[in-house]
C-alpha cells in the first residue's frame, strides 16, 4: 500500500490537536504516535535547524535522514524561535487551540520560555501537558542531563543486556526514549479520558528511567526478598533449556523455545532424536536445565546441516516455536508481514517511494494511517499562523526578524 500526500487525519484521535515542543526522540515518539492514530500534530521547530533529528541516522546524498521520515510523519512543521518574546506569543496562541501539548526539554526550560503550565492552563484549562525527561520534574536528580542511555542504566536494563563476558550491552535501538515515549502515550490518553469527566487537564510526568524500571518484570523483589540478582545470559534464559539461538548451514540465525516437555518431544522428533524425550538427562524440564550448554551444541549441531527456511518448515510441521532472526531485507518479503501490511509505503517528496514501519496497534473501525512522511522544515507554518490570526504581513515581519 503506498501512501499519498496530506490526507485528512483518519482513526480514533482524529478532531485532537497535539503540539508538539520535543526533539530528538522520546517526545517526538510520543507525538508519532497520537499523529499514527489520527491527532493534528503541530510540531514547533527552531527556525535555523529544526529537530536536531533530521540529521541523525543514516543520511541520504540528498540530505534526507530516513529517520526523520518516520517520527515526524503526520506532523506540521511550524519553526518558531522560541527564545524570543514575541515568538513565545505565538507558541501560546497556538497552545491554546490543544488539547496536549508535548515537551521533553530539561525541566524548567518552558517555564523560563513563559511556556510553563500555570500559565498554558490559565488560557485552556483543559490543556493536558505531557512532559518527558530522564529523571521527572522533581527530585534531586530532575536538573540533570537525562538521555535515554542513562535512563536505560539506572532503571536496570543496561546490566541484564548482553553476554555474560562483556561489559553491559546496548539492546541496539534507543529503547529508553522509546519505552518513555510509549508511557507518556499511555498518560496522554488516559488523561484525555478523565478530562471527559472532571473537564480539566493535567500534567502527564513521564521519566525515563520509571519507563525502563516499568517493563523490568520482577528484578526488585527478586533482590528485596530473596537476594538474587539477575545477571547478563546472552541469547539464553538461565536453566530453561532449550530456548536459544541456533545456526544453520545457510549461514542464518534460527530461534527454538521448546522448553517444556510436550513442545521438547516434538522437537526430538523433528531432528530425528525422538530417543532424547524419554532419556533421563534430558526427560525432564530440571534435567535439561542442568545439562543446558550439553543440549544446545547437540541441537546446534544438527540446525548448522539445514537451511534456515526448510528448518523452520520443518519445526512449524512438528509444532515447535522458533523463527528465523529477521533483518529488513527478510521483513519486505516475508508472507505475514505483507498479509497485515505490517510495513507501508510512503510517497515521499524527494526520495520517491519509502518503506516504514505501519501503524500500531490495529484497530477494527477506526485504524489509524500514515498520511505523509517527516515533512521539510517550516512547510506548515504559514498554514498554521493563519489558523491564529498572523496575516502575511505580520507573518514576513516574523521572518524578517528570524523568529519564524
Amino acid at each position: 500500500m503506498t501512501v499519498s500526500s496530506e490526507a485528512p487525519p483518519t482513526g480514533p484521535l482524529a478532531g485532537l490537536r497535539v503540539v508538539e515542543m520535543g526533539q530528538l526522540l522520546a517526545g517526538p515518539f510520543c507525538g508519532q504516535m497520537l499523529g499514527d492514530l489520527g491527532a493534528d500534530v503541530v510540531k514547533i521547530e527552531d527556525p535555523k535547524k529544526g529537530d536536531p533529528l533530521r540529521q541523525w541516522g543514516r543520511q541520504l546524498p540528498e540530505g534526507q535522514s530516513l529517520w526523520w521520515s518516520i517520527v515526524g510523519r503526520n506532523k506540521r512543521s511550524v519553526t518558531l524561535n522560541l527564545r524570543e518574546p514575541e515568538a513565545q506569543d505565538l507558541a501560546r496562541k497556538i497552545i491554546g487551540t490543544a488539547d496536549i501539548v508535548i515537551e521533553n526539554f530539561r525541566p524548567g526550560t518552558m517555564e523560563r520560555w513563559g511556556l510553563g503550565y500555570d500559565v498554558l492552563q490559565e488560557q485552556n484549562p483543559g490543556l493536558i501537558m505531557v512532559r518527558v525527561s530522564g529523571f521527572g520534574q522533581d527530585g534531586p536528580y530532575s536538573q540533570r542531563a537525562g538521555y535515554g542511555a542513562i535512563g536505560e542504566a539506572m532503571g536496570g536494563l543496561r546490566y541484564v543486556v548482553g553476554d555474560p563476558s562483556t561489559p553491559p550491552s546496548r539492546v541496539g535501538i534507543s529503547i529508553g526514549d522509546t519505552l518513555a515515549a510509549l508511557f507518556a502515550t499511555i498518560g496522554a490518553l488516559a488523561a484525555v479520558r478523565e478530562r471527559e469527566v472532571s473537564g480539566r487537564g493535567q500534567i502527564v510526568d513521564s521519566a525515563i528511567y520509571e519507563a525502563v524500571l516499568g517493563v523490568m518484570e520482577s528484578l526488585v523483589p527478586e533482590w528485596q526478598i530473596s537476594g538474587y540478582q539477575r545477571e547478563r545470559t546472552g541469547a539464553i534464559l538461565p536453566n530453561v533449556a532449550p530456548s536459544n539461538v541456533y545456526p544453520t548451514r545457510d549461514g542464518k540465525w534460527i530461534l527454538i523455545a521448546a522448553n517444556q516437555d510436550t513442545v521438547f518431544g516434538r522437537l526430538a522428533t523433528a531432528i530425528g532424536r525422538p530417543d532424547l524425550a524419554t532419556a533421563p538427562a534430558y526427560a525432564t524440564h530440571g534435567a535439561r536445565g542442568e545439562r543446558q550448554a550439553e543440549l544446545d551444541a547437540l541441537i546446534g549441531d544438527y540446525t548448522s546441516t539445514q537451511d534456515a527456511d526448510a528448518l523452520e518448515a520443518r519445526l512449524g510441521e512438528h509444532g515447535v516455536p522458533s523463527g528465523k532472526i529477521f533483518r529488513p531485507m527478510d521483513m519486505l518479503t516475508d508472507p505475514q508481514y505483507l498479509a497485515r501490511e505490517s510495513i507501508t509505503e510512503v510517497k515521499h517528496p524527494v526520495l520517491g517511494s519509502v518503506s516504514m514501519q505501519n501503524v500500531f496497534p490495529k484497530l477494527s473501525r477506526t485504524t489509524g494511517s500514515v498520511r505523509w512522511p517527516g515533512p521539510p522544515l517550516g512547510s506548515h507554518t504559514d498554514t498554521v499562523l493563519a489558523e491564529v490570526g498572523v496575516d502575511d504581513a505580520a507573518l514576513a515581519g516574523l521572518r524578517a526578524r528570524g523568529l519564524a
